[in-house]
C-alpha cells in the first residue's frame, strides 16, 4: 500500500512538472494567435509595408510565429486609423507619429517600434493669383487650405509654421479637414485655395497643371519625424519574438525600397488604385523625404509635436519618449542601443522653390540589407511551445514509467 501511494505522489508531482513546462513556453495570459491586421495609408511615405506585401515577406517571415493570415485597412489618414486601433481592429499601423500621441493620451496602449521615414509632404496652391503672390507663409492669410485632420502630421507642421511666422491658424487663414483624394478634388476643382498633403499628391497636382509647389515640409520643419510603425502593447506583451520579426522585416523591406526605387513605385500603383507609374516615379525624384527604419531618428522631433500638441489642446498632459516609444526591438536587432543622434539639415534646392533635401549627419547603426532577388531571409528564431510542451509531457511520462517499474 505505501508503495501505490509513494507512485501515487510520484506521478501527480510529475504531471504538475509537466505542466508547468508548458505554461512556461508562452508568456502568461497570451494566447495564440493565427492572424495579424495591419494598417496603411496611400501615400509613398509608406511604401515599405506595401513592398513587404508585395513580396510575400511577411507571409514568408511570419509563418513561422503561427501567422495564417494577413488582414490589411487602408486609412485616409493617421486619426481615422488610430481610432480603428484604439477599437482593438489593428494590431500594426503605418501611421505618422503625431497621431499615435493623441490616442495614446486618450488611452491607446501601443507603442513606436520602429521609424519609416521623415519630410515627404508639401504646401500645393491654386494655379494663377494665388501662386504668383507667394512669397512667404504670410500670403497664405485669408486662405483655404485643405489638409489632413487636427492630430495628423500634416495638421501639427502646418500650424506650427504657421505660427512660427506670426499667424494664427484659427483666425487669419481657413484650414479644412480632408483626406489626399477629397484634397485633391477639391483644388482641381478650384473648391480651395490650397493643400498641404503627402506624396505622391503634391506632384500629382502640379503635373496635372492645377498647382504649385510652394514649400517642402523639410523647408517648414526640417528633417521632421513622418511616419513610424506602431504595434499594440498587447503584441509587444504577448509575443515579442513576433514583433521583433515585423520590425526586421520593415527593415529589410525599407531596405529593398531604397536600393530598387523605380521597384518601389511600381509596388505603389499597383497598390494605389488610380495612381500612374510616371507621376509616383517622379514624385519620388522631387520630394525632401526619405525612407528610414532607426526609431531614434524620430524621438527629438516627435517629443516636439507633443509640446506642440499640448499647446493646441490636443492632448492633456506632456507624454515622454517612454510613453510613445519601444526601441528595444531595433536595438536587439542591431546588437545594442544607438544613441539618439543630433540631425542637421542640408537644404539643397534643386530649383524653385527650394527643396530640402535631409541629410542625417549623424551616423546610425547600418541596417540590414535583404537580397535584392528574394525576400529576406535572416530571422530570429522563433519560440516553438507545442513542440516544447509535447517534449517535456514526454519526458516526464517516460521518467514516471522508469520510476512504476522499479518500485513494482
Amino acid at each position: 500500500m505505501e508503495k501505490v501511494k509513494s507512485v501515487e505522489i510520484l506521478v501527480a508531482i510529475t504531471v504538475v512538472l509537466a505542466l508547468l513546462a508548458v505554461l512556461s513556453t508562452t508568456p502568461c495570459g497570451a494566447k495564440d494567435i493565427t492572424e495579424l491586421r495591419f494598417g496603411y495609408q496611400p501615400s509613398t511615405h509608406q511604401i515599405a509595408y506595401m513592398t513587404a506585401m508585395d513580396l510575400g515577406m511577411w507571409e514568408e517571415d511570419l509563418k513561422k510565429f503561427g501567422i495564417a493570415k494577413i488582414t490589411e485597412h487602408e486609412f485616409p489618414s493617421g486619426p481615422p486609423e488610430m481610432i480603428a486601433m484604439k477599437a482593438g481592429e489593428l494590431d500594426v499601423a503605418y501611421v505618422g507619429t503625431a497621431p499615435p500621441i493623441t490616442a495614446i493620451d486618450k488611452g491607446l496602449n501601443a507603442k513606436i517600434v520602429a521609424a519609416v521615414q521623415i519630410n515627404g509632404s508639401a504646401v500645393v496652391l491654386l494655379q494663377g493669383h494665388d501662386v504668383e503672390r507667394y512669397t512667404s507663409p504670410d500670403d497664405l492669410k485669408g486662405l483655404k487650405i485643405a489638409t489632413f485632420p487636427p492630430g495628423s502630421i500634416q495638421d501639427t507642421i502646418l500650424k506650427k509654421w504657421l505660427k512660427d511666422h506670426g499667424l494664427n491658424p484659427d483666425l487669419d487663414l481657413d484650414i479644412v479637414s480632408m483626406g489626399p483624394g477629397e484634397a485633391v478634388t477639391a483644388i482641381n476643382a478650384g473648391a480651395v485655395n490650397g493643400v498641404f498633403l503627402p506624396a505622391p499628391y503634391p506632384t500629382l497636382i502640379e503635373q496635372k497643371g492645377t498647382g504649385k509647389i510652394v514649400a517642402y515640409s523639410g523647408e517648414m520643419w526640417p528633417n521632421h519625424a513622418c511616419c513610424c510603425l506602431l504595434v499594440s502593447d498587447e503584441l509587444i506583451n504577448d509575443h515579442p519574438e513576433l514583433v521583433e520579426q515585423i520590425v526586421r522585416t520593415h527593415i529589410n523591406a525599407t531596405e529593398y525600397n531604397k536600393e530598387h526605387v523605380d521597384e518601389a513605385a511600381e509596388i505603389f500603383t499597383k497598390k494605389i488604385q488610380g495612381s500612374e507609374i510616371e507621376i509616383v516615379k517622379k514624385s519620388l525624384e522631387n520630394w525632401d523625404g526619405a525612407w528610414i527604419s532607426d526609431p531614434h531618428l524620430e524621438i527629438n522631433s516627435t517629443l516636439e509635436y507633443v509640446k506642440v500638441d499640448y499647446e493646441m489642446g490636443y492632448i492633456d498632459k506632456l507624454l515622454t519618449e517612454k510613453d510613445l516609444f519601444d526601441t528595444s526591438f531595433y536595438d536587439k536587432i542591431m546588437e545594442g542601443p544607438a544613441p539618439t543622434p543630433e540631425v542637421t539639415p542640408t537644404l539643397t534646392p534643386p530649383a524653385p522653390p527650394p527643396v530640402s533635401t535631409p541629410v542625417i549627419t549623424a551616423t546610425p547603426t547600418p541596417t540590414p540589407t535583404p537580397t535584392p532577388t528574394a525576400a529576406p531571409t535572416a530571422t530570429p528564431t522563433p519560440p516553438m511551445p507545442g513542440f516544447t510542451a509535447a517534449f517535456a509531457i514526454a519526458m516526464a511520462i517516460a521518467v514516471a514509467c522508469v520510476i512504476l517499474r522499479r518500485r513494482v
